[in-house]
């Protein structure tokens, strides 16, 4: 059982606040609701005796916010070539609501857009996982939003950096719209 004012993660929506405990009367059946307001000034209801069966779970500590940015620190996890076994998978880990989960699912994303891009569903997978975890990461950390993906951002640039930027082929945005070979092309 939750409190008001208690921080929550609702899985697959991300992390807020308990504004409110109230009773509803949905379709004739009354029953008692959390009201957890997001950062986002979202507010979702969920209702008190599902609210365990659908994930619902204390944000991290301080010290598991650490062991998050680690997990964006490492290499890329093993991920499926195929993009629609691949996509499935990260819906999984997402499900489960563990931060850890949705932190490798950040990260292994982030790395496949920066080498070869993303499908639109990947990329839509990608915002909304990172949103996830900045939302329970501003919560943890007791800092903005600006920050924390600035940290977040910081963390897989990084780590990109040193596992595999030297196999990305480096190309200035000319080079890729205009090929340069070395030659002059001019026939003057």
């Amino acid at each position: 059982m939750f409190n008001v004012g208690d921080k929550v993660v609702y899985p697959m929506h991300g992390a807020g606040t308990i504004a409110a405990i109230e009773e509803k009367d949905i379709l004739g059946e009354k029953q008692s609701y959390y009201i957890l307001k997001m950062p986002s000034n979202v507010k979702v209801m969920i209702p008190t005796a599902k609210a365990e069966d659908v994930g619902v779970r204390n944000i991290i500590d301080k010290q598991s916010a650490e062991k998050v940015f680690n997990v964006l620190s490492q290499d890329e996890t093993e991920m499926e070539k195929n993009w629609n076994k691949r996509y499935r998978d990260n819906m999984d880990k997402m499900k489960t609501g563990d931060i850890y989960q949705v932190a490798d699912v950040v990260r292994n994303l982030s790395f496949k857009q920066k080498e070869k891009g993303l499908s639109t569903g990947e990329k839509k997978m990608l915002n909304n996982a990172k949103q996830i975890l900045i939302s329970e990461l501003v919560l943890a950390e007791h800092a903005n939003q600006e920050e924390v993906e600035q940290q977040i951002d910081n963390k897989i640039n990084t780590s990109f950096m040193t596992f595999r930027a030297e196999g990305v082929e480096q190309q200035s945005i000319v080079n890729k719209f205009i090929p340069f070979d070395g030659e002059n092309n001019d026939n003057n």
